[in-house]
């Protein structure tokens, strides 16, 4: 009776609105208890009215599934049964006992578990994205097994891999890394495999963590609850928002409430810039929780502290890779070039500023933020994967001759690797919004858009970036006029070139906002729209003399060869799970980082390569040719993105 009963909810859902815990409006509306306070100007298509067609998107996003279908329940779940004591002598045989994870899902690292719940939001981001039932098995079998391990614990709801223990020692302001951080990935994994995939298993577990957690901490005096918040937390608060727009339940509320970090969260409410040296990834989701905030309650407060930190950090801490950080950490505010090193741009850091940017486009449908989000998502997400292996990188450094440094398949698992699982599986969730006249077309990646509810449906084929057009092709239409904006980027500046079934349309708009077709669509129109690309330089804000090469918005990087790279280079060494921190990168002294581009055009220095998109050649200051081509395709060898113009 219970098999048939998810099915049902399996088949209703898949006719319905679904998607996952980093709710943004618009999205399964029939699913949510408390509804949007806020008006908004753009809202969110639903992962699984969109498909990718065929391209590096797509390619990236199959190898990922891949790998998490790969990776063993019985070990994913190992931590949690030792914590819950479920290993007992009879059970011990070594044909029955899973080999541990190793890094950070190590038995003895406080912060195990974390993977699992970003795992769980993998797997349902990619069912949402395909419809493959391999997805929903995996999450079943997962999700079945947390729910033994609560109901084993038996400790009010509480969950994890670890001891409560952690969490007392958190509230106490003992040393313990990250317990609420690590509970926070596991709640948002399993309301995603609610939202995504019906399984009501998985919200029955959240709620009940929300009970444990509300007990746990609604007795704390404010000296006790602001020592637990000095202590990284990742999104809680937007967690717990989340889970209270399911169900109405005002403890979850009080719970999200709970978790503003006042010391922090407060200069920004003023619009005080305190954030250098600030743990950037913990700083990020506070925000992200706060935006969500905003959303549920209208509270202007939370509106100003998101708009705010977006603008502050994109101006003052972002490279040109559309990531932040050093070390983790933000820097001197616009200091750029005094911190290009090997250890820049923390992946973490830019998923979640893509989240919390979805967030702010919604509510005002300004072009900057798809700037930005078009940016990030080629020059630093879809680079983070390696094409061959598909393991994904924690920093992607920027000093002169490093290289991109991959974990592996089951001994890394750092939170970079947890946050791939999601990054590389939704690439089509921000493609298309819409408002209630027509459809937003933010980015341009070959896909379909199936909008059942108003019955329209787009194809977009195109080649971007290797060719600077796109193509929408209109597949159903619903009677009367449908609006399509397309996006005008910033960086198109020599123009644009715009054709309705073959007949040239005047576009009157400027770079940096939205084309507007508002006609009665009939099936197989056609839209084609051309943006010409060109060599530009963009220099850090602080120094003119260091500057990066774009090519429209695609970050160009010169290749420098492997010299120096011994193995297991470029992949981590299991036995150091913390490397790539510190990681020597043993640069060659004669890596070549100069140009000699004053008083020269873009054209006269660089020549295309025949045969290759996007790739050109250059001399450097001693002479020798460089080859220059998208960063995000420059793997397993050295690169420079950042020269010194001579």
């Amino acid at each position: 009776m219970k098999r048939n009963l998810r099915l049902v909810v399996i088949l209703f859902l898949s006719f319905k609105t679904i998607d996952g815990s980093a709710q943004y409006i618009g999205q399964h509306t029939r699913l949510l208890t408390v509804p949007a306070a806020i008006p908004v100007k753009a809202s969110s298509f639903d992962l699984d009215e969109v498909r990718l067609l065929a391209g590096r998107f797509k390619d990236n996003m199959t190898r990922e599934g891949s790998w998490m279908l790969s990776l063993p329940v019985n070990r994913m779940l190992h931590s949690f049964r030792v914590n819950a004591g479920m290993l007992t002598d009879d059970n011990r045989s070594k044909t029955k006992m899973p080999i541990p994870l190793g890094g950070w899902e190590e038995l003895d690292m406080e912060l195990r578990g974390h993977s699992v719940g970003h795992l769980l939001s993998g797997l349902s981001l990619q069912y949402a994205a395909t419809g493959d039932s391999a997805f929903i098995k995996k999450i079943d079998s997962l999700v079945t097994g947390l729910a033994e391990v609560q109901n084993t614990l038996n400790q009010g709801g509480y969950l994890s891999a670890f001891p409560q223990n952690y969490i007392d020692r958190d509230i106490a302001g003992k040393k313990v890394w990250a317990p609420w951080y690590t509970i926070h990935k596991i709640v948002a994994g399993l309301i995603d495999a609610y939202w995504y995939t019906g399984n009501t298993q998985a919200l029955d577990i959240a709620n009940k963590m929300a009970s444990w957690a509300y007990a746990k901490t609604f007795s704390l005096n404010a000296a006790q609850l602001n020592t637990m918040l000095k202590n990284e937390f990742g999104g809680m608060n937007e967690a717990w928002y989340n889970l209270y727009a399911i169900t109405g339940n005002s403890e979850q509320k009080k719970l999200g409430d709970l978790f503003y970090n006042k010391e922090v969260l407060d200069p920004l409410a003023r619009q005080e810039d305190h954030l250098a040296g600030m743990h950037a990834n913990t700083m990020i989701p506070k925000v992200i929780g706060e935006a969500r905030a905003y959303e549920l309650t209208g509270d202007e407060k939370y509106q100003t502290i998101a708009f705010y930190f977006w603008d502050n950090v994109i101006k003052n801490q972002t490279y040109v890779t559309g990531s932040n950080s050093n070390k983790e950490h933000f820097i001197k505010p616009g200091k750029i070039s005094e911190y290009i090193t090997g250890y820049t741009g923390e992946t973490c850091n830019t998923y979640n500023m893509l989240k919390l940017t979805r967030h702010l486009f919604t509510w005002t449908a300004d072009e900057k933020y798809a700037e930005y989000y078009e940016r990030a998502l080629y020059n630093h997400i879809l680079g983070q994967q390696d094409p061959k292996t598909g393991m994904v990188c924690y920093f992607t450094p920027l000093a002169a001759g490093t290289f991109r440094v991959y974990s592996t398949r089951d001994s890394s698992f750092w939170c970079c690797v947890g946050t791939g699982f999601e990054s590389q599986s939704k690439f089509a969730e921000a493609i298309y919004y819409h408002d209630e006249k027509g459809v937003f077309v933010n980015l341009f990646i070959p896909s379909v858009l199936n909008w059942e509810k108003k019955g329209f449906k787009i194809r977009q084929e195109t080649a971007f970036p290797q060719e600077p057009k796109t193509k929408i092709i209109i597949e159903n239409t619903p009677p009367g006029n449908m609006a399509l904006y397309i996006r005008y980027p910033m960086w198109a500046r020599s123009g644009v070139a715009l054709s309705v079934n073959g007949k040239y349309v005047q576009a009157d708009q400027q770079p940096g906002t939205y084309i507007t077709i508002n006609r009665k669509w009939h099936r197989g129109d056609v839209i084609e729209v051309t943006y010409p690309m060109s060599l530009r330089l963009e220099a850090t804000p602080d120094n003119a003399n260091v500057a990066a090469v774009l090519y429209g918005p695609i970050v160009l990087a010169g290749e420098m060869g492997t010299e120096g790279m011994k193995k297991p280079a470029p992949y981590h060494d299991p036995s150091d799970p913390y490397q790539y921190y510190n990681y020597d990168y043993h640069i060659p002294a004669d890596i070549s980082h100069s140009l000699a581009l004053k008083g020269k055009s873009m054209s006269e220095k660089f020549t295309t390569v025949k045969g290759q998109p996007l790739t050109f050649e250059t001399a450097g200051e001693d002479g020798n040719k460089i080859v220059i081509g998208p960063y995000y395709e420059l793997h397993r060898q050295r690169y420079v993105v950042y020269w010194d113009l001579k």
